[in-house]
């Protein structure tokens, strides 16, 4: 495989799993050497076990909702492997079906801590050590883009990741490092909706998707590598949508 990352560094938070975890394979494939970062440490380092070993790696365990963790993973980064080319924030949390009487202060905190102030304690952080022809790519989701019943709260975050991804492209751009957003349809992960709910939830997700399919892990992770690559080099602010033709 081309090695098209060769000698970059890649910060990923949600690296433990789905997304993350599948475009952490894909970009240490092609020779970046990253910095995984997750709640779930045990997982982490089971990633990184995947990853090819000819290449310097590293995984912290972050609360990406907690600033001063954020802070400390960008610090802990650069300090083991000499700078930050490129950021994927990728931590979230999948929302519960649920009516907003239904919802708690707790809830709430939680979906906005890691989908929201999450990206942006990561970004925040890691700004002052980009250097040009740097790239940042959050994750939204359709649900950012068109509103679903029952998952308000999650609508709130990802709307807000699309505000904040253009916002950024508008501050950052002029500095030569752009930043980008993917948002996913129904994707094939343990945390899904579908999966979670059971019975026939994903065969209706199915029959609404053009393509016949629910996404993977991979799908995704393809487009995430695109958005860092000199390819989409004149792309900045754009939410690229991965959802398969989804109604």
């Amino acid at each position: 495989m081309t090695a098209k990352f060769e000698g970059k560094v890649v910060l990923i938070t949600g690296a433990a799993s789905g997304i993350g975890r599948a475009t952490a394979i894909k970009l240490a494939e092609q020779g970046a050497s990253l910095s995984l970062c997750d709640i779930n440490e045990d997982a982490l380092s089971q990633v990184v076990k995947e990853l090819p070993t000819a290449k310097k790696h590293m995984y912290l365990k972050c609360d990406v909702g907690v600033s001063a963790r954020c802070e400390a993973a960008v610090q802990h980064t650069l300090a083991s492997l000499g700078k930050i080319d490129f950021v994927f924030n990728c931590a979230g949390v999948n929302p519960t079906a649920l009516e907003i009487t239904e919802t708690t202060d707790e809830y709430f905190d939680k979906l906005v801590n890691t989908n929201l102030r999450g990206p942006y304690n990561i970004t925040r952080a890691v700004v002052p050590h980009l250097k040009e022809g740097g790239a940042i790519v959050n994750v939204s989701s359709t649900a950012g883009l068109r509103a679903t019943k029952g998952f308000s709260i999650y609508c709130a975050t990802k709307f807000g990741i699309i505000g904040f991804t253009k916002a950024m492209a508008l501050e950052l751009g002029p500095k030569g490092i752009r930043v980008n957003a993917v948002a996913p349809g129904p994707i094939d992960t343990p945390t899904m909706a579908g999966n979670v709910a059971g019975g026939n939830a994903n065969d209706e997700l199915i029959a609404s998707i053009a393509l016949g399919r629910l996404g993977q892990p991979d799908d995704v992770a393809d487009v995430v590598v695109f958005l860092f690559s000199e390819e989409s080099k004149f792309m900045n602010g754009s939410i690229v949508e991965v959802h398969g033709g989804s109604r």
